[in-house]
């Protein structure tokens, strides 16, 4: 299996708008979307700002022996004592899940942006919150803190990738 990530460029943004759709569905387990009458989720909102917004938002895509396999969307928090970066969006295709795409993925980013991250889930995305204990867990050796949102109730891990020590590839 061999595995790709690569950033996305202006000229083929649809195609994170494009899978943002099976996003958008896999969250109706948790959130009361609902799709227009031509059968299409609203717009993700300020997607276009992963292209205009110069070096603070970054929009990347996972392939699997040359297909897409997922996305994500990566957010520099420019002074915010939460940390430096925010995995904003995270998706790997069901075809992919549980056969290690999302954890390498993940490493890949955190490899790529060395500093102090946040990972988020909506409270009830439970497989979620799981996926990212595991992926945190195994990327830090466990050195990581969870909190909670006071006023919607989701967790967010925080973790330094600078503190690892793992051998960069």
């Amino acid at each position: 299996m061999e595995l790709g990530i690569e950033l996305v460029p202006k000229e083929q943004k649809q195609i994170i708008s494009r899978l943002m759709q099976f996003y958008l569905y896999d969250f109706t387990r948790y959130l009361e979307l609902q799709v227009d009458r031509e059968g299409l989720f609203p717009s993700y909102p300020g997607l276009e700002a992963y292209w205009n917004s110069g070096k603070n938002k970054f929009a990347y895509l996972f392939t699997v022996d040359g297909n897409v396999a997922g996305f994500a969307l990566i957010d520099r928090l420019l002074r915010d004592p939460e940390g430096e970066f925010y995995m904003t969006e995270f998706f790997v295709m069901q075809r992919y899940r549980r056969s290690g795409v999302g954890t390498w993925a993940a490493h890949r980013l955190f490899d790529m942006f060395p500093g102090n991250w946040k990972v988020s889930q909506i409270r009830a995305n439970t497989p979620a919150r799981d996926f990212w204990h595991r992926v945190i867990g195994a990327y830090t050796g466990g050195d990581f803190q969870e909190r909670f949102n006071s006023r919607q109730g989701n967790p967010s891990q925080y973790f330094s990738t600078l503190n690892t020590n793992r051998v960069k590839k």
